[in-house]
């Protein structure tokens, strides 16, 4: 695998008119089909958190203000890195309509703010879905010479079916019986725009009703990763690290929406070992994500 250096952190802006245009090209059938992703990485060296950034998303999390960085937080710095990597050319999926489908993530030890990150992104794992095609993205960040934190991004281009991919079968759907909540969480139509602002994640699905309503939602919808955020501000809290946390996401969180998530710790010699949390809607009892966190230390 080949690896190209870029400059500087990509501008997620620019990346999402790249995706529009991109996504013009499949509607129209312009490009052949394949199904090979690029054989490639994107890194970014170098990448330096601005202190505000770190304390905006701290206080839209309701966290502890601290001088290492939020595991999500990481996420949203090396997300432009990524879609870079499903940007390209020959990446074989339109971006814009993806659905997310889960997060997998090794946070290897805490990481200062003031610490330079090597940022590295590429895809691996296209399969087929029963809805259309999978994708793997995976990330690996640095500092100092190791590698502090590491993630993988499920996502499903639906209807899309390339050439070459066995078509999966669905999966048994199970009834999802809502257990007792220990939180709820009132999420404003306003929730996604501020995220946006402290993640720099501008999608247009997560920003009005109406910007969500031209890619054919119905309302704009939180983003995947505010709502791991605010689960994983709630664990890091106690939780040491290194630690590795997973999140599984069912059914969109339509906004304004109340969510009922409960989270259940266990201990082991009286210390944090891990924490499983579901989330639904409050009145629908619509399954919206399921996850866990669990201590990496030996």
């Amino acid at each position: 695998m080949s690896e190209v250096i870029l400059g500087e952190m990509p501008t997620l802006s620019r990346l999402y008119l790249t995706a529009a245009s991109t996504a013009a090209r499949h509607k129209l059938g312009v490009g052949q089909q394949t199904d090979q992703l690029p054989a490639v990485r994107h890194t970014v060296d170098g990448v330096h958190i601005a202190p505000e950034r770190l304390s905006g998303f701290q206080q839209l999390m309701h966290g502890t203000v601290r001088d290492t960085l939020p595991s999500v937080f990481l996420h949203s710095v090396a997300f432009p890195v990524v879609m870079s990597v499903m940007t390209r050319p020959d990446f074989p999926l339109p971006l814009l309509g993806m659905v997310h489908l889960a997060n997998r993530v090794n946070h290897l030890r805490p990481v200062h703010f003031a610490e330079p990150l090597t940022v590295t992104a590429w895809a691996e794992g296209l399969r087929g879905h029963h809805a259309g095609t999978q994708v793997e993205l995976h990330t690996r960040i640095e500092a100092g010479g190791e590698t502090v934190w590491e993630g993988v991004s499920d996502y499903l281009a639906k209807a899309v079916y390339l050439p070459g991919l066995d078509k999966a079968l669905r999966p048994e759907r199970t009834d999802f019986i809502p257990p007792q909540p220990t939180a709820r969480w009132r999420l404003g139509p306003e929730a996604g725009r501020e995220y946006a602002g402290v993640s720099g994640d501008f999608n247009p699905i997560h920003l009005s009703a109406v910007s969500a309503k031209m890619l054919g939602l119905k309302r704009s919808i939180a983003h995947g990763m505010y709502l791991a955020s605010r689960v994983l501000t709630s664990v890091e809290a106690t939780a040491s690290e290194p630690f590795a946390w997973r999140i599984d996401f069912a059914a969109p969180v339509f906004l304004p929406a109340t969510v009922a998530v409960r989270i259940h710790d266990t201990e082991r010699d009286g210390s944090w070992e891990a924490s499983e949390f579901t989330g639904w809607g409050e009145r629908s009892h619509r399954l919206h994500f399921t996850g866990s966190v669990n201590t990496l230390a030996g």
